[in-house]
């Protein structure tokens, strides 16, 4: 078995010095208003990779501020952020404005399973982002099968484990305050909506 992490998780930990815990990366339930809880995965992926690149463990209170100034960018639509494209765009716009250096690289997997890359190009897109300590916002419009991941939805991998054929492989990602695991073939191979892949480097 082989696995591929981020080299610094520890500035995924965002203390909640009121409750006395220890999150995983940020939650959109912290977000105060019922829509921004409701479609703010995407702003909450991108809040995730800047903190990442912060450098900093934080608290609740300075995550949940960078959360609302992310929303600015990666703005839901009535749709939600259901393309990759209103990702990226949100988010270069956010590095352009605070003279942020930002290069993206984005796979999109599209419904039509004969238009789709290989799963193989999948693989390598993770495996490459990680390799370089980029953590990767990954949007899922169906899960499939597989059970621990949510549908119409935004999450920040983190890290990919595999065996040698590379098929079977899990990627743990980071959702709701916490780590979860998911099966990156069996997504691949039962979703009927697609999703795609983004990974950004900040500086």
């Amino acid at each position: 078995m082989t696995k591929k992490v981020l080299r610094n998780l520890e500035y995924f930990e965002i203390l909640d010095e009121e409750n006395k815990a220890v999150y995983k990366g940020c939650s959109q339930v912290w977000y105060k208003k019922k829509w921004r809880k409701m479609a703010g995965c995407g702003p909450t992926a991108a809040s995730n990779i800047v903190i990442y690149s912060n450098k900093n463990i934080i608290n609740k209170r300075s995550a949940l501020e960078i959360m609302d100034e992310l929303w600015n960018y990666v703005t839901p639509t009535l749709m939600g952020v259901n393309t990759t494209e209103i990702f990226y765009d949100g988010f270069m716009k956010y590095a352009a404005e605070n003279s942020r250096k930002a290069l993206f690289k984005v796979l999109d997997i599209p419904k039509e399973k004969e238009l789709r890359p290989s799963y193989e190009m999948m693989f390598d897109f993770i495996e490459s982002s990680l390799d370089n300590d980029i953590p990767i916002a990954f949007l899922n419009l169906c899960n499939g099968e597989e059970k621990c991941l949510d549908k119409w939805h935004w999450v920040t991998i983190i890290s990919l484990e595999y065996e040698v054929d590379k098929h079977s492989a899990a990627v743990e990602i980071l959702d709701e305050g916490m780590v979860k695991k998911i099966s990156l073939p069996l997504w691949y191979e039962t979703t009927t909506l697609g999703g795609g892949l983004v990974s950004f480097f900040l500086e």
